[in-house]
């Protein structure tokens, strides 16, 4: 289904004009050069790419929901270690995707080669439509409103002027991962040590006063007068999503450099950094805070700062603000590569396969979110959107998983320089499916919605990729 690329012309100053040409083509002009997505994802920028998706503004702002449903603050510590560890089991099997079939497009490949076509486009549409616009405008709103609250503080952020500053962030995004991937992959870099340096501000002083002897808030850690066994699956939902970033890495995997070693070996660094740096952070909060002090605080770095450090604490929300930008840096360029890959396909517009000749990015797969993003920004109900499709990332998430399974068997011969244990791909599937049914029993309005809006994907696959007479005009607006 892959297409192939058009003959080259050359303009009057000798340049290649715009042609799509998939990721293991190349496009050749009169001195040679390539055309082509490079593989320029080292080990470094891997680490970077993923812990930087991972580490938003979750950490910083929220963490009181796993202790609420959890009902202690040593249980909510066992959460945490306990969706690392199952995180790192999800990160592990795609690893093990990535390395076996080694095309970009991370959760939309591997739906195509394990359960084809359709179930693939079902997966991209919701995507396209609703998952990702949301989630790119959500992470975008608490970056305009922290990246402003210093110069409002302690005044409230006028709504119009926390819009107009994520609008201003997300162009900034969408500008540079369609300059450079060189220099996307750089900041992604920087604001990943900007992430582990704001939360060691964090770690640091809170260690300092464990060890001086601040274990009054650690007393009776396990007391489960408040907890609920009914809630625990709450507590492990907020935790799993907390991690979920993981997989970006997968999106780029025909730019990643040496992937059979590198996708593993980012992996496996990246979930520790994580894992260790979520678990010694709330350490730190519980040494400063109690628990009933944490339930009260909307943002629980900030009310940390607030007590240790005085007049310095306002360097918290700037940190917050570089941790969400971070985060959208990360999913523009994980994301947009699906849409390349989807377009050289053949289930999108031919336009999103084509690859700008002297800067070397998928320009048009970046820029197509771009105008849904700002207006979810300005009108949409964000919010509500993203708990209609919360789940659905956990079902396909889980759905992917469920397919390395079905390969094993189906695909024995595939050739596997990286190889899981069974039990590591059952035990993760089984937990997403859980998250899922969870999710039907505790909101079945907005889920069910949620699972609608994806069905409407199955009309518009027969409408745009399954009949092949199409009016002329489809016909042009698709690119064929």
């Amino acid at each position: 289904m892959t297409k192939r690329s058009t003959p080259s012309q050359k303009d009057g100053k000798g340049e290649v004009s715009g042609h799509k040409v998939s990721q293991n083509e190349t496009l050749l002009d009169g001195d040679d050069r390539k055309v082509e997505l490079g593989k320029k994802v080292t080990l470094l920028r891997g680490i970077s790419i993923i812990i930087g998706t991972i580490i938003g503004a979750g950490i910083f702002i929220s963490p009181k929901g796993i202790l609420k449903h959890s009902g202690s603050v040593g249980m909510s510590l066992i959460v945490w270690i306990a969706c690392g560890v199952l995180s790192l089991f999800g990160a592990l099997s795609y690893a093990e995707l990535g390395t076996c079939i080694k095309k970009s497009g991370g959760h939309y490949t591997y739906i195509l080669e394990a359960f084809g076509p359709q179930v693939a486009f079902i997966r991209l549409w919701a995507e396209l439509i609703a998952i990702r616009p949301a989630a790119t405008a959500v992470i975008s709103l608490a970056f305009g409103q922290y990246i402003l609250e210093p110069l409002f503080m302690p005044c409230g952020i006028p709504p119009m002027a926390v819009k107009l500053a994520t609008t201003i962030g997300i162009t900034s995004i969408m500008y540079l991962n369609s300059m450079s991937v060189t220099w996307t992959a750089r900041i992604q870099i920087f604001l990943t040590f900007s992430k582990l340096l704001a939360i060691s501000i964090i770690i640091v002083p809170g260690m300092y006063q464990l060890f001086k002897g601040e274990t009054r808030n650690f007393e009776n850690a396990f007391e489960l007068n408040n907890a609920k066994l009914s809630e625990m699956p709450l507590a492990f939902y907020s935790g799993m999503y907390a991690y979920s970033g993981w997989f970006y890495l997968n999106f780029l995997t025909e730019e990643v450099d040496n992937p059979e070693r590198t996708m593993p070996l980012a992996i496996y660094i990246s979930m520790a950094i994580v894992t260790f740096c979520y678990v010694l952070t709330n350490v730190a909060y519980y040494t400063v805070m109690s628990a009933d002090e944490i339930l009260a605080s909307d943002a629980v770095a900030v009310t940390f700062a607030e007590k240790m450090m005085g007049n310095f604490s306002i360097v918290v929300p700037v940190f917050v603000a570089l941790s969400c930008y971070g985060s959208m840096n990360g999913g523009v360029f994980a994301i947009s590569r699906m849409f390349f890959v989807a377009s050289r396909e053949g289930q999108l517009p031919e336009i999103l396969s084509m690859i700008h000749v002297r800067r070397h990015t998928p320009l048009a797969a970046v820029l197509i979110l771009y105008p849904i993003t700002i207006l979810q920004v300005f009108v949409g109900d964000i919010y509500s959107l993203l708990n209609f499709m919360s789940f659905l990332r956990w079902l396909f998430i889980g759905l992917v998983v469920l397919g390395l399974i079905y390969l094993r068997y189906t695909k024995p011969d595939l050739p596997r320089p990286f190889k899981v244990p069974l039990f590591i791909p059952v035990v993760f599937s089984l937990t997403c499916f859980f998250m899922v049914f969870l999710s039907l029993y505790s909101d079945p309005v907005n889920t069910g919605i949620g699972f609608a809006i994806s069905l409407t994907g199955i009309p518009a696959y027969y409408i745009f990729i399954y009949f092949k007479h199409k009016p002329k005009w489809l016909q042009r607006a698709l690119g064929k």
